[in-house]
Order: structure tokens, then C-alpha cells, then sequence
């Protein structure tokens, strides 16, 4: 007699492995874990201008003549000492680290206050590139709008034209006035010929 066999369904909370999941629910709140000790944090802001600080105050004669003074010193007191109180002989081993601590640290602080300086750069070309385009942009249409109120201009009697036209009428009025020769024959200056009343009949 065959045994039925039955197959039981297979639980979707568990994966392959057999281990159970752990599916994250709405309603069931995460496990935040707390910290016994607080990371320290630092704006980036305010670490950059540490740097940038750190990177003006490398490039002074200050830092130079401070640092020579400095080196000057040590290598004079472990060169000239009494043994007892020479704290770091010849090689000047110490004198080294120091200083090469002192470079290590100093080349990225420089590098950051570099790249805080090219964005401030790339920030201000971009608003003079705007500024520039903006420009531009008002001077082609002021040259043509001055453009189109020149030919407007160029087709409106001006004031010397008028003054030009009224002269020559009058020095022709005055030319006719006088003449003798001319009666009541002559034209009208306007141009129209005049109009002969005829005697009234009686």
C-alpha cells in the first residue's frame, strides 16, 4: 500500500538554508543601537577653513623665519649640550620625524584649501560667464534699437531741412515783392494759379 505522500507547504519566512528571515515590517519598529562612545564630527565647512587657515599662515615669512628659528635651535642644543641633557644626538633622528610628520600633515591641509579654491574660482567664472552672456545679450539689442531709430530718424523732416525750406520761400517771397514787373499776373507762391473776379453787370 503506497503511502501518501504529502508535502508540506514551504515556509517563505525561511531562505534555502532553513534560516528563518528577517523581512522588515511597517509595523514593527527597528533596533537602533546606541553608541557607548559618541563619534566626534566636524562641519566641512569649518574644517576647511581650518585648512585654508593653516595653508596662509604656511605661505608667511612668519612660518619660514618661526620654523628656521626653531630648527636652528635644536640642532645648536644637541650639538653644543652637556650629554645629560641632549635629547636627540647626531643624526638628529627626532629633528627628522618632526619634520616629516610636520610635511605629512601639511601637504593635504594645502591640497583641501587648493580645491576649496577652485570651487570658489569655478563658482565666480560661471557668475562672470552669466554676467558677460547677460551683457552681450543687452548690447545687440541696444545696437538694434539704436539702429531702427536711426532709419526712423532718417525719414523725419529734421530742423535744418525746415529751416532750409522756409529760407528759400522767403528769399523768394522777397524776390518777388521786389520786382516791379510782376502784378497781378504773378503766380501765388503757393502755387495756385489766382482767381480773376469778373465786374459785376449792371
Amino acid at each position: 500500500m503506497a503511502e501518501a505522500r504529502t508535502e508540506r507547504p514551504r515556509d517563505k519566512s525561511r531562505d534555502a538554508s532553513g534560516n528563518k528571515r528577517r523581512e522588515g515590517r511597517l509595523d514593527t519598529p527597528q533596533e537602533v543601537r546606541r553608541r557607548l562612545v559618541k563619534r566626534p564630527s566636524m562641519g566641512e565647512d569649518a574644517f576647511g577653513r581650518f585648512a585654508e587657515t593653516f595653508a596662509r599662515y604656511m605661505g608667511t615669512a612668519q612660518f619660514l623665519i618661526w620654523m628656521t628659528a626653531v630648527v636652528v635651535a635644536w640642532i645648536v642644543w644637541n650639538a653644543l649640550a652637556p650629554a645629560p641633557l641632549r635629547f636627540d644626538d647626531f643624526p638628529f633622528i627626532f629633528l627628522t620625524l618632526a619634520l616629516s610628520l610636520q610635511a605629512s600633515y601639511a601637504a593635504p591641509l594645502i591640497l583641501l584649501a587648493q580645491n576649496r579654491q577652485e570651487d570658489r574660482d569655478r563658482v565666480i567664472a560661471e557668475q562672470d560667464r552669466r554676467v558677460a552672456a547677460q551683457s552681450q545679450a543687452d548690447m545687440e539689442f541696444l545696437a538694434r534699437e539704436m539702429a531702427s531709430l536711426r532709419m526712423a530718424v532718417g525719414e523725419v523732416a529734421t530742423r535744418d531741412f525746415l529751416r532750409s525750406e522756409l529760407r528759400s520761400l522767403l528769399d523768394e517771397l522777397d524776390e518777388r515783392d521786389a520786382d516791379p514787373r510782376t502784378g497781378a499776373d504773378s503766380p501765388d507762391p503757393t502755387g495756385r494759379p489766382e482767381s480773376r473776379e469778373s465786374p459785376p453787370q449792371t
